[in-house]
């Protein structure tokens, strides 16, 4: 069953981390850069509103099912028997480390911190500098991750 399966779980996961590649390429050239142009207390507060605004049901369904697809891929693709698997589990392992791992032990306690500081506050001037510099750097490595999964996916399914 796997192997009429693998083909579409594979295509879904690969649009899924080609769509959080984007999410997170975004930040990197954009939505960082726009926020660092801001003085720390309206850059703070700005994210401090991005982070509860981007908590909603369709980037959950991405973000979280692109997860899900992921792993049914690392776990199921090596059952298959089908060429490429290497290339799909690569991509899945790349996905489930590179984006949510990351996100979970990095950006999102970095997110809690920020959204506990005051904007207006010394402190929380002081967080949203440390904050704008470590969560940039990190997010860099997340859109660098789910680019590399969408390749490695794409890759596998052709291969």
């Amino acid at each position: 069953m796997i192997d009429s399966v693998l083909p579409a779980v594979a295509l879904l996961g690969a649009v899924g981390c080609g769509v959080m590649a984007g999410v997170f390429f975004a930040f990197s050239t954009a939505v960082m850069p726009g926020l660092r142009r801001l003085s720390p207390a309206d850059g703070a507060a700005a994210m401090q509103q991005i982070n509860r605004t981007i908590l909603n049901p369709l980037f959950g369904l991405v973000f979280g099912g692109t997860a899900l697809l992921c792993l049914v891929l690392a776990v199921g693709a090596p059952f298959s028997g089908r060429a490429g698997t290497a290339w799909i589990v690569a991509g899945a392992l790349l996905y489930l480390v590179g984006s949510i791992v990351l996100t979970m032990a990095v950006n999102v306690p970095m997110n809690n911190r920020l959204d506990a500081a005051d904007p207006a506050s010394a402190q929380g001037a002081e967080v949203w500098t440390g904050y704008l510099a470590r969560w940039t750097a990190w997010n860099h490595v997340r859109a660098a991750a789910c680019t590399a999964a969408t390749a490695a996916l794409a890759i596998g399914l052709w291969s």
